[in-house]
């Protein structure tokens, strides 16, 4: 009696420890496929962030480059001035979401680019305004405009390698 009971025991214990087992094997595979899940929505939304940020920032360092145009040919209007400040709000928008999105690796160089285009941005103002700051003049401000364009290319091959789509140079 005594062997079939340690019998039915160690069958129930067999069993018991089995779906235990079981059990314990598919938390850890609900668990990986939840890491997985979210590291594919990380980099879904970081990716939507560069683009908008990439966009955003060309569009900026763009609307300065017309801005200068426009003030050498015939002076700035109201519509000119409003769409400066739509590319500068559009990227300052999207700069605030990257801080919040972006790893140190990026955000070092999406500020780099975000503290010289608000540079650009004040010294083409103080132009227009016609209360230049020392050495400031048309040249230089279209010159440091153009070499926005270096920050732009260097922040995108940081994002571009924060997602995997290409080694970093």
């Amino acid at each position: 009696m005594i062997i079939a009971v340690a019998g039915v025991a160690g069958t129930l214990g067999g069993s018991i420890l089995t779906q235990r087992g079981s059990e314990r094997a598919q938390r850890r595979e609900i668990e990986l496929i939840r890491g997985h899940e979210e590291i594919r929505e990380n980099r879904s939304l970081r990716r939507t962030c560069y683009v908008e940020l990439n966009r955003d920032a060309r569009q900026f360092t763009t609307a300065l480059n017309r801005h200068l145009h426009v003030m050498r040919e015939h002076g700035v209007e109201d519509s000119d001035r409003d769409a400066l400040e739509e590319a500068k709000n559009a990227h300052r928008d999207r700069y605030s979401e990257a801080q919040m999105t972006a790893p140190d690796s990026v955000l070092m160089r999406a500020s780099v680019v975000n503290q010289a285009l608000n540079k650009v941005y004040g010294e083409v103002k103080r132009l227009e305004r016609g209360d230049p700051g020392p050495g400031e003049t048309m040249e230089t401000a279209a010159q440091a405009q153009y070499e926005l364009w270096d920050m732009l290319r260097t922040m995108r091959a940081a994002m571009r390698h924060d997602l995997g789509v290409s080694p970093e140079d």
